[in-house]
C-alpha cells in the first residue's frame, strides 16, 4: 500500500515588518489551512519568562520555562488575529508590544529555547495543510515544505508599518526609535549562532516594499502545487 502523500507546507520567512503574519494569515484563510505564528511562540515565553521574574540573560532558566510554559492558541472565526493564551489566559495584546519583541528575538538566541519550541511547531503540521510564519520555518521546522517564500521589505518601509499599527492599537511610539529596533533586531536575528535569519536555498524572494497585501498573497497562492 502506498505511503499517504506528506501534509502540505507553505513557509512565509521574513524580518518583522516584512508583513509575512498578516499574508500568512490571509493566505491560511483562503486555502483553509491552519496557521502557525511561530513568532507568538517566542513572544509567550518571553512573556512568561518575565512574569516569572527571571532574567533573560539565564539561558537555563529561560529554557526550562520554554519546555514547562502552557501556550495554546484560538481561531477567532472572524478572520481576525489568533488569539494567544499562557497558562489559559489571553495574553494577545501583552505580547504584541516592543518590549515583549526585543525579549522574543533575545531568547531566540538560545539553542535550548529552540530546541524545546521544535516540536510545538512541528505539531502544527495537520491536515488539510499549513502555513507557517516565522524566521526560520523553511530552514530549520520544515525543511521539506514544497513551497518556501523568504519577505523581505526595506527597513524603513517596515518601521512605517509597524509604526501604524501601533498607532492604530492607541500606543505611542517614534518613527526614528522603531527604525533603531528593527535595525538591531535584524542583525540579532542575522548573527545569532543557531537557526539565523536567512532564505532557504529553495525559497522565492519577495520583496513587498511599496506592494499591495493583495498583489503579494496573490503572487505566493500562483506558487503552490495545482494553482
Amino acid at each position: 500500500m502506498p505511503a499517504a502523500p506528506p501534509i502540505p507546507v507553505l513557509t512565509i520567512d521574513g524580518p518583522s515588518g516584512s508583513g509575512k503574519g498578516t499574508i500568512s494569515r490571509l493566505i491560511a484563510t483562503r486555502l483553509g489551512w491552519h496557521l502557525l505564528d511561530s513568532g507568538a511562540l517566542y513572544r509567550a515565553v518571553g512573556y512568561a519568562a518575565s512574569l516569572a521574574g527571571i532574567d533573560l540573560s539565564d539561558a537555563a532558566a529561560v529554557t526550562r520555562c520554554a519546555g514547562h510554559t502552557c501556550i495554546g492558541f484560538r481561531d477567532p472565526g472572524d478572520g481576525g488575529e489568533t488569539r494567544v493564551l499562557v497558562g489559559g489566559v489571553d495574553v494577545s495584546s501583552e505580547i504584541r508590544t516592543e518590549t515583549c519583541g526585543a525579549a522574543a528575538s533575545a531568547i531566540a538566541a538560545i539553542p535550548g529555547v529552540r530546541a524545546a519550541l521544535l516540536d510545538k511547531q512541528r505539531a502544527f503540521r495537520t491536515a488539510p495543510g499549513l502555513v507557517a510564519d516565522g524566521r526560520d520555518m523553511g530552514t530549520v521546522i520544515f525543511p521539506d515544505a514544497a513551497t518556501k517564500v523568504f519577505l523581505t521589505a526595506s527597513a524603513a518601509e517596515r518601521a512605517r508599518r509597524r509604526h501604524k499599527q501601533l498607532k492604530d492599537k492607541g500606543l505611542t511610539v517614534t518613527l526614528d526609535d522603531l527604525l533603531r529596533e528593527i535595525e538591531a533586531r535584524d542583525t540579532r536575528d542575522a548573527e545569532r549562532a543557531v537557526a539565523p535569519l536567512k532564505p532557504a536555498p529553495d525559497a522565492v524572494m519577495l520583496d513587498t516594499t511599496g506592494v499591495p497585501i493583495e498583489t503579494v498573497v496573490a503572487r505566493i497562492l500562483a506558487l503552490l502545487p495545482g494553482r
